[in-house]
């Protein structure tokens, strides 16, 4: 493989296994993997928990989408990434993504169903406070949900 591009090097900071909590009533912790595959060329991006509890929220129970996979690649273009994603439920989504300076943006924009991602890497690199946005519109935001990364 050819020197690998300096952008694709920016993500070594998420590299390696995260305990993860969503700040959602009712749910614990779950955890995600990213490791460096096809020599990295890409960052795949895997993520699980326990079995939901009984009394977790119904709508988590009834649409829990894990495990989910997601693998990131460059377009070297503007050195921004594409984030194929697919979950336990059949969702197949693409979103677009950045990661810069310790801050992470993943977004897609789809009728009927937009959603965005800011997540900040504290200087220790070993927290990510981060936060999933939804729209109906693109131009009215909600919180989805919060979360947190620790490794």
């Amino acid at each position: 493989m050819t020197e690998r591009h300096p952008a694709l090097a920016r993500l070594d900071a998420l590299a390696g296994r995260w305990t993860v909590q969503p700040r959602v009533d009712g749910l614990g912790a779950g955890w995600s993997d990213f490791s460096w595959v096809e020599d990295g060329r890409f960052l795949r991006q895997f993520s699980d928990a326990e079995p939901l509890p009984p009394d977790a929220p119904r709508a988590w129970r009834e649409n829990n989408p894990l495990p989910t996979t997601s693998l990131i690649g460059l377009d070297d273009a503007g050195e921004e990434f594409t984030m194929l994603y697919a979950d336990a439920r059949g969702v197949h989504r693409v979103y677009r993504m950045t990661f810069v300076d310790g801050v992470w943006r993943a977004w897609r924009d789809a009728p009927g169903f937009h959603q965005r991602f800011v997540g900040v890497l504290n200087r220790a690199g070993d927290t990510i406070d981060g936060r999933w946005e939804m729209s109906e519109n693109g131009v009215d935001w909600r919180v989805d949900f919060e979360i947190t990364y620790r490794r």
